[in-house]
């Protein structure tokens, strides 16, 4: 049997290897712009919280703000794919209530990236690209067509879909973007699986409800 050369079996080991630090200064940037917000964030800071060397963090992004910019890159590319649930094919009952958990799902296990990301969108928004905007514009402009499809088909009531979009979003999201609100509503030191299940109940019956759909 052939064995795998040196070189391979290097280069695997290093592609292992980077992959891991990246996730791990992301993870650990993240906190860090939370808690501090872009200029309050420091690539020490973040380093340390990442155990890696400060060389590192620059080796594998250059930069704070290349750090930052692709955490909110990676996001809005999660939404994206949350949107691939409505599509013209599905029915619209089920594929709302699809999107509507793909949300609330991702905000679940990535609620401190969501609140990063609000907390951008706040403070104006400065380092959410043109291209990030005009692509997030795009594609939300593209699913509205799916909802006047649905509505010309007599498949739901017709909606104003861009509304309806900025509805889904607010609810989807307030339970990491204002989570000690959420929590203090619910009465609770945390926001669990079963919390997020009820919220997708309850989103879900309202949305699908006020658009003539049943639930």
């Amino acid at each position: 049997m052939k064995r795998p050369s040196k070189g391979k079996v290097g280069l695997g080991a290093a592609t292992r290897i980077g992959a891991r630090n990246r996730k791990a200064i992301l993870d650990a940037a993240i906190k860090t712009f939370v808690e501090k917000g872009f200029d309050g964030a420091s690539i020490a800071e973040i380093a340390k919280m990442a155990s890696l060397p400060k060389a590192n963090v620059y080796y594998y992004f250059g930069s704070k703000e290349t750090i930052y910019r692709t955490i909110i890159a990676d996001l809005i590319e999660e939404w994206d794919k949350a949107l691939g649930h409505l599509s013209v094919e599905r029915e619209p009952a089920v594929a709302i209530a699809d999107y509507i958990r793909a949300k609330l799902d991702f905000t679940r296990k990535h609620s401190a990236q969501s609140r990063m990301f609000a907390s951008e969108a706040v403070h104006g928004g400065r380092f959410i690209s043109p291209k990030d905007r005009a692509n997030m514009q795009a594609i939300t402009l593209e699913k509205a067509k799916v909802f006047k499809a649905w509505a010309a088909a007599g498949k739901m009531d017709p909606v104003d879909p861009i509304h309806l979009f900025i509805l889904l979003w607010a609810t989807t999201q307030y339970y990491a973007d204002f989570d000690v609100l959420a929590r203090n509503a619910l009465g609770s030191n945390t926001i669990g699986a079963s919390d997020y299940g009820g919220a997708a109940k309850t989103i879900t019956q309202i949305v699908l409800k006020g658009c003539g759909l049943e639930t």
